[in-house]
């Protein structure tokens, strides 16, 4: 057995679905979820996953084996912020079971772990790690503010040139949004949009 299998992280959910968002919605993935977050959000749709110790230190083995289980070779690490951890052991066991590695990470913290798709969504609140922002296969902004358009904007300039670039809105202000985003994409054709599909097919 693999060194890494031993290591533990706090999961506050695994789940097998669509990805919703981003480059690979559509698409059918392994959502794990790790607990621990202390980035705030005031609109985080899963703020139960805040507390990592209200969640069950989990072995590496136990997660890929429950992955194994899903016909889909495609794992998605996402939190809380799943980059407080050092995610190394958990991406080599993954890759090793023959998935392909994507995270879902705000960046306000280094990156570890060996991955195919980093998904860098800053947030104001906490700056993006400079190691995730060269990194990043994939600049997601969630537009809850006009405002937001600027920072977007701020990323997209350190972000390196294939960087795919998205823009969401966020799922309480979407009616007000969606027409800003619309029309902001339009002016700027770099940018495209994101929409949290698994909301509206109301699937997890």
């Amino acid at each position: 057995m693999e060194m890494q299998d031993h290591v533990r992280y706090p999961l506050m959910e695994a789940f097998y679905t669509l990805q919703g968002e981003g480059y690979y919605q559509g698409q059918a993935a392994y959502f794990i979820r790790l607990a621990g977050c202390d980035v705030g959000c005031p609109w985080c749709d899963v703020k139960e996953s805040w507390e990592a110790s209200d969640h069950p230190q989990v072995l590496v083995s136990d997660i890929v084996a429950s992955a194994n289980k899903v016909p889909a070779r495609l794992a998605v690490i996402t939190g809380g912020e799943p980059l407080m951890y050092d995610l190394q052991p958990l991406t080599l066991a993954l890759l090793e079971a023959g998935f392909s590695t994507n995270i879902e990470t705000s960046g306000a913290y280094p990156i570890s772990g060996t991955w195919d798709w980093i998904c860098l969504s800053p947030k104001k609140f906490k700056p993006a790690h400079p190691s995730v922002i060269s990194a990043a296969n994939e600049l997601k902004v969630i537009v809850y503010h006009k405002s937001d358009f600027e920072f977007a904007e701020q990323y997209a300039k350190e972000v390196s040139p294939a960087c795919q670039l998205y823009l969401q809105p966020e799922w309480s202000k979407r009616e007000e949004m969606i027409p800003l985003i619309t029309e902001y994409c339009m002016a700027h054709p770099q940018w495209q949009v994101s929409l949290q599909l698994h909301k509206y097919m109301n699937i997890p």
